[in-house]
């Protein structure tokens, strides 16, 4: 015989099995909604380029042996610095050029109270062995890390350099509060592969400090090697442009400390480092010395992409990317100054050297474009300098042209050696890549007072049609490209597109170019 069920509990459990269920449609309905609406989102555009990560962009740089970047094989513009400093979802970003191109240094400085000093001793030398530094009269550090792409300090004083530990070191006069930087000491603060130094203002005289074993008479620049040096458009405006910014005040007179030495490197560019340092560069890796200074710059600051804002240049010396190239001129004894004058001279006929690439971005139809520009009045040369080429003989051949065509590329860097007033044509690939191309070249090569002109490749122009058809995003949307990140725009634009110039829209170019010599 069953149980008599009470109303009141009955009543209960109707309601709570009811609740129960009403619960579990909603949630399912809930769940069902928010499926659709996430796949509806989910969808790409058909044929839609993927985006890599950050870490799969670093793998496209392909260094040579060595841990130097192989110049003909590798992307030539600087994709490790910008993955990090540029956001992957959009290449040259105008927000972003527009506040590098109007920041201001911001400096720190910590200054060391005032020391007496008495009876140093002259030298005749630029280092003498020593037990401790010379006394000196002022001490402080001023560091930057507030620029668009370098960290820097300046360190006055009694400074010490161990060069085993990477470390300098300003020991005061009397007591101060005590401060530690860490310098990567390479124009791109983003680089990896390169050491952090360690800068420290010590609190006081009798706080532990290395023992100078050498004292040197000359100021110092501490720097790196490494990162994207190898490849020639970096050789120039990662180290070489910074380099001539930091130490030409001093006239010869100061030493080089460089980490991460490349022998080599010193090796190719030694006329232009002979000239900016008297003495032998110190492997700072190996340097068991401690040398002590009275003034160490400790990184090198880079203003922009190879060129030079002359109000920031250290010291009040107004250097720029003109006396950049007048230095090269002097230092490779180039004869030429300025180019052909058609209005001097109208029955000379102007030179024109067209540098023609091995690999990507090269031209494909270069005795078409030799002959529209013979026909347009030039005398022209094609040149595919070797990466091996020494740089005096590479100095020499451009000096005696007065126009330098290109694609856009490692190339284009011997505008340096054009004499002033000379004109270059930058080829911009297919891919709106006009905003780098400038950056790169354009600003600078107007900065180093030559003419510069742009020539932008239609789709119709570049052989990524013919490879991937109309319909593919990067021929009909380069926009989405970008989007995708730069290894994509690395990969298409820049490492598999060759360019057929259209002649009939090309001679508009070479006739200003024609135009601007005969003004000269």
């Amino acid at each position: 015989m069953g149980s008599e069920v009470k109303p009141g509990r009955g009543l209960k459990s109707w309601a709570q099995r009811h609740l129960n269920a009403g619960f579990a449609a909603g949630f399912l309905l809930v769940l069902l909604t928010y499926l659709i609406f996430s796949q509806q989102f989910a969808i790409s555009a058909p044929n839609a380029v993927t985006r890599k990560s950050a870490r799969a962009a670093d793998k496209q740089v392909i260094k040579a042996p060595g841990g130097t970047v192989n110049e003909d094989d590798r992307i030539e513009v600087n994709m490790l610095e910008r993955v990090n400093r540029v956001s992957n979802d959009r290449l040259y970003k105008e927000g972003e050029r527009k506040r590098e191109q109007e920041w201001q240094p911001k400096e720190t400085e910590v200054p060391v109270p005032h020391k007496e000093t008495s009876g140093a001793v002259p030298t005749e030398s630029p280092k003498r062995d020593a037990t401790d530094a010379k006394p000196s009269e002022t001490g402080k550090v001023v560091c930057s890390k507030n620029g668009p792409y370098s960290d820097t300090c300046d360190v006055d004083g009694d400074v010490r350099t161990n060069g085993t530990a990477l470390s300098v070191t300003l020991v005061p006069a009397s007591w101060s509060e005590r401060h530690e930087w860490k310098i990567r000491p390479y124009t791109r603060r983003f680089m990896t592969g390169i050491q952090e130094v360690t800068v420290t203002q010590l609190g006081s005289p009798q706080e532990d400090a290395p023992q100078c074993t050498i004292t040197h008479d000359v100021p110092a620049v501490l720097f790196a090697l490494g990162g994207l040096t190898g490849n020639y458009w970096h050789d120039f405006s990662d180290v070489l442009v910074p380099l001539f910014v930091a130490s030409r005040r001093y006239g010869g007179e100061l030493q080089f400390l460089v980490s991460n030495i490349q022998p080599w490197w010193l090796g190719k560019y030694e006329a232009i480092v002979r000239r900016l340092s008297k003495y032998d560069a110190v492997d700072l890796d190996r340097d068991k010395q401690v040398r002590c200074f009275r003034h160490v710059t400790v990184g090198l600051r880079m203003h922009k992409e190879l060129s030079i804002v002359p109000e920031w240049a250290p010291g009040g010396h107004r250097l720029s990317m003109a006396d950049f190239t007048r230095f090269l001129r002097e230092t490779y004894a180039l004869p030429r100054e300025a180019p052909l004058s058609l209005r001097q001279f109208p029955d000379k006929k102007p030179r024109l050297l067209l540098i023609h690439r091995a690999h990507y971005r090269r031209f494909v139809n270069v005795p078409e474009i030799m002959q529209a520009a013979a026909s347009a009045g030039f005398e022209v040369a094609v040149a595919n300098p070797r990466g091996d080429a020494p740089v005096d003989e590479i100095a020499r051949q451009v000096n005696s042209y007065d126009v330098l065509l290109g694609v856009h590329g490692a190339g284009l860097t011997n505008a340096l050696f054009l004499p002033a007033g000379a004109v270059v044509i930058q080829v911009v690939p297919y891919g709106k890549l006009e905003d780098m191309a400038r950056k790169d070249f354009g600003e600078p090569v107007a900065d180093m007072g030559l003419r510069y002109l742009e020539y932008s490749v239609a789709a119709e122009e570049s052989t990524l049609l013919e490879m991937l058809g109309p319909e593919h995003p990067v021929i009909k949307d380069p926009e989405s490209v970008h989007r995708s990140g730069w290894d994509k725009v690395a990969e298409f634009y820049l490492g598999k597109q060759d360019v057929r110039i259209d002649i009939n829209r090309f001679a508009p170019t070479l006739a200003q170019a024609l135009d601007h010599l005969r003004h000269q």
